[in-house]
């Protein structure tokens, strides 16, 4: 999503996520009075029917098709796709695979760059 969402009154609380980006989470405004839920002009926005993304976007990540990998055999069929790793894989698989993928140049999305 282009547009970030946040939580009613998360600008007041630390816990919902005052300066902290990463604690903030969607919830829906469902207040008597709330102005939120009244979409009341000068607000913060809740997600709607036109926030959706473009039809060509979706389900891409860095406009990149992802493929899902469990395994060897999953990651021969990948051929020039972004990688996933799956998260149930153990260290010692992934190092197998981080090392394949390596040979055939894929790029992996979720295993940053330190770990590689």
């Amino acid at each position: 999503m282009s547009k970030r969402f946040v939580r009613q009154d998360s600008h007041r609380h630390f816990k919902l996520g005052r300066g902290r980006k990463k604690i903030q989470r969607w919830r829906r405004p469902r207040g008597r009075h709330s102005k939120m839920r009244k979409a009341r002009k000068s607000y913060p926005a809740s997600p709607t029917v036109g926030y959706r993304t473009e039809r060509k976007q979706r389900g891409l990540i860095k406009g990149l098709k992802p493929l899902l990998v469990r395994n060897i055999r999953d990651l021969r069929s990948a051929n020039g796709r972004a990688v996933i790793f799956a998260s149930k894989l153990g260290a010692k698989k992934k190092i197998d695979l981080l090392k394949k993928a390596e040979e055939m140049k894929l790029k992996i999305l979720n295993v940053k760059g330190d770990k590689k």
